[in-house]
């Protein structure tokens, strides 16, 4: 049977316009959606609460975290994002570097950065990841840096402080085993409030495993509580 889409007319200029336009319309609005979440979680915490920003990258969100009051930790593995994120909080009280991946295991992995990287390390830097079968992805080329195991660095944050007030994921696909294993240790019981940029789009058979994520986290946690939809 011939697919129906062979038999359409191709796309003209301007309705291939008109799609990059929505498309970009759309992202607007997601991120305008996440700074305000952001904003409204940075309104709660206080002085001695714990707030985690997993992929800091140069240090955005750790900025709006540590005008809090709270105690930030960031985690960065690229060395080009860590230096500037280093630039700008590395004598900060509050705020404790770490340029590492985050995992579910400890040791060292490779890290993957973006085919322009060498072009526009600025802009690509966010692009970096430990998950083979990313888009335009230069695999070839890597460097080894150290990865934490993530839940156990949890579970020892928590057993000390009692809860986590906030936890930023932006990991470009490595979130996806890390949260299954969260769930799977009921560690989110413990974490007043998580956001997570969740990337099905760069990572296609993976997508399954999303779903089902999507679908035992909506079950078990408010929207508020867990925020899949992170930008």
């Amino acid at each position: 049977m011939q697919d129906a889409t062979e038999d359409a007319p191709p796309k003209s200029d301007a309705e291939r316009r008109a799609e990059v336009l929505i498309r970009r319309q759309k992202r607007n609005l997601r991120k305008a959606a996440a700074e305000g979440f952001l904003s409204g979680v940075a309104a709660m915490l206080r002085p001695g609460d714990l707030a985690l920003d997993c992929g800091a990258n140069v240090g955005v969100v750790t900025r709006v975290l540590a005008a809090t009051g709270a105690d930030v930790v960031s985690f960065e593995p690229d060395p080009f994002a860590f230096a500037k994120v280093q630039s700008a909080f590395g004598d900060h009280p509050r705020v404790e570097l770490v340029n590492a991946a985050v995992g579910t295991t400890e040791g060292t992995v490779r890290l993957m950065r973006a085919e322009n990287f060498d072009d526009n390390p600025a802009g690509a830097s966010v692009k970096s990841t430990i998950l083979q079968g990313g888009r335009m992805i230069d695999e070839a080329a890597g460097i080894d840096v150290r990865m934490i195991d993530f839940p156990a660095y949890l579970e020892a944050k928590i057993a000390e402080r009692g809860e986590i007030a906030f936890v930023k994921m932006d990991i470009e696909g490595a979130e996806l085993d890390l949260l299954e294993e969260m769930g799977r240790r009921g560690l989110l019981a413990h974490i007043r409030c998580l956001v997570a940029e969740t990337h099905e789009r760069k990572f296609r058979d993976l997508r399954p495993r999303y779903r089902a994520l999507r679908t035992l986290f909506a079950k078990k946690y408010p929207g508020g509580r867990v925020n899949l939809d992170w930008i």
